[in-house]
């Protein structure tokens, strides 16, 4: 089976070991049909704590780590120069 993967922005590197990505997905309202942004928070293990924050990064779906954190940061795709 494929391991899901999603791209978003780095909130929060303040836990050992964690970061807090939020993942912004575009959808179509049902009935109106205006474009809608969902945003949605992952906790995702980082082993090396090298994404900081304002970082664009990989997640990649992988076995539990602990309760709510069950993504792995695959790649940091763009690192933010502030």
């Amino acid at each position: 089976m494929v391991k899901k993967e999603r791209i978003g922005v780095v909130v929060s590197n303040k836990p050992e070991k964690t970061i807090v990505v939020a993942v912004q997905t575009r959808y179509r309202h049902p009935k109106y049909g205006k474009i809608l942004l969902k945003t949605k928070r992952y906790m995702a293990h980082d082993e090396e704590n090298s994404g900081n924050s304002g970082d664009i990064v990989l997640l990649e779906e992988s076995p539990p780590f602990s309760r709510k954190k069950k993504w792995l940061l695959k790649e940091i795709i763009k690192v933010n120069i502030n």
